[in-house]
């Protein structure tokens, strides 16, 4: 045998007159399921132990097997898997309420009918902890096996065992087996349930209030409607509303919920404020109606808000990008000394790159005509100089290393003490022209 876990999930329980919780829930599904290699085969024996995730099927022969539905009935409800499985020497440990009964469903469920005696279990599902888990043990016959959705399974279980139903946060089955339908439990002794409409009308006030309360927060700003915590806030305040009207369905259609009486000894009608509204709870079909406006209203807000949301990140995003860029404008923006400084030193380059013999032409920035300057100057060596070694270069040029014969002719026979040569100059005029 091999022990086994997997979901189911509560909703719409019902309180008895002691503050006990009675729920049907759906309990177990045909199906796949996935597991761990190592959780089915731990041994090895079947080489699976390092398979990592694999199927097992779990078909309505198992399922609906009555040794296998009935050996759930009288195990207890835990809070969280233990450890262990449960047994005489540690149910005191471990059982916060007990599994009452057990029924067949359409779509392929075994339902559960469950019973909570723990005050802070119970408070713990009322704050939305709503999914269950069976502890069982299974034997496991190993081979191919086609699951729907032709599923491809390595073993499936046979001969299910129970040990105990576990209220978890989120379990295997998913959230369609969960504590949802409020139905009544037909295997649970009938004086347990009596006095679960007793007053209804009282209850039903009870939870309507709390979500009241609760979507007034929502309205004010003082809960959270987004996010995760938005999320289980407003689930919580469906689960109350929803809880309103179980409260009320149950009592119209069975037992007469308790009702004051007037002196005439007509029923009184019974009525509460519900944002700004005088509703009869005693009528379930008005109660029904305000509470979906209700739930309608809260839905259109939720989108109003999150449409919002979406709308300010978008324009918070969009101004500070557009704050980014004019910032970089502003920061590259030249002062006038600046533009002064630049006009200066690109005239300057211009001149001097002319008395080098460069022709400058508008399309030329200062880079290229340095770069010219120093190409002609030093030659293909400047090739793969970077600008900053033109820039080095080009500074260290001067006109007068372009050597000028005439210039130098007459400068030579201009200097002082000089004797003039008319045919040296004459000689240095014909050099010039033949250049």
């Amino acid at each position: 045998m091999v022990l086994f876990s997997d979901a189911l999930t509560l909703d719409a329980p019902r309180r008895t007159s002691d503050g006990y919780m009675a729920v049907r829930a759906k309990a177990a599904r045909t199906g796949t399921y996935a597991y761990l290699g190592s959780e089915i085969d731990p041994d090895n024996k079947h080489g699976l132990r390092d398979a990592g995730m694999v199927n097992v099927l779990r078909d309505a022969a198992a399922v609906f097997d009555p040794l296998s539905a009935h050996s759930f009935i009288g195990k207890p409800i835990t809070d969280n898997h233990p450890t262990v499985a449960v047994n005489a020497k540690n149910w005191r440990d471990h059982a916060r309420g007990t599994v009452m009964g057990a029924k067949w469903e359409e779509g392929g469920y075994l339902a559960f009918d469950l019973m909570l005696t723990d005050a802070d279990t119970i408070d713990a599902v009322n704050a939305g902890k709503r999914e269950l888990s069976n502890g069982y043990a299974a034997e496991l016959q190993f081979g191919d096996f086609d699951g729907p959705g032709g599923v491809k399974c390595v073993a499936k279980q046979i001969a299910i065992k129970g040990n105990h139903v576990a209220i978890v946060d989120r379990g295997r089955a998913g959230p369609s087996c969960a504590i949802t339908d409020a139905a009544r439990c037909d295997s649970a002794p009938r004086s347990i349930f009596d006095s679960l409409t007793t007053d209804g009308a009282a209850e039903a006030i009870a939870w309507l209030k709390k979500a009241i309360a609760l979507h007034k927060k929502h309205m004010d700003g003082t809960a959270p409607t987004t996010g995760s915590d938005g999320e289980k806030s407003q689930m919580l305040m469906m689960t109350q509303m929803k809880n309103a009207l179980s409260e009320l369905e149950s009592g119209s259609s069975g037992k007469s919920m308790k009702m004051d009486q007037s002196t005439y000894g007509a029923p009184a009608m019974k009525t509460m404020l519900i944002d700004g509204l005088t509703v009869d709870v005693s009528n379930a079909d008005t109660a029904e109606a305000t509470i979906k406006t209700l739930i309608a209203a809260r839905d259109a807000a939720g989108a109003k808000v999150a449409g919002l949301e979406t709308q300010v990140v978008t324009l918070t995003t969009d101004k500070a990008t557009m704050e980014k860029q004019v910032k970089e404008l502003t920061d590259a923006k030249p002062t006038p000394a600046q533009l002064r400084d630049a006009a200066k030193q690109f005239s300057q380059v211009v001149e001097k790159a002319k008395a080098l013999g460069i022709t400058v032409t508008d399309s030329m920035d200062e880079t290229a005509i340095m770069k010219a300057a120093v190409t002609k100057h030093v030659g293909d060596a400047a090739k793969d100089w970077t600008d900053k070694d033109i820039s080095v270069s080009f500074a260290t040029l001067k006109a007068a290393d372009s050597f000028d014969p005439l210039r130098q002719g007459i400068i030579d026979n201009a200097a002082p003490g000089a004797v003039t040569n008319i045919a040296n100059i004459r000689d240095a005029a014909r050099a010039a022209s033949n250049r």
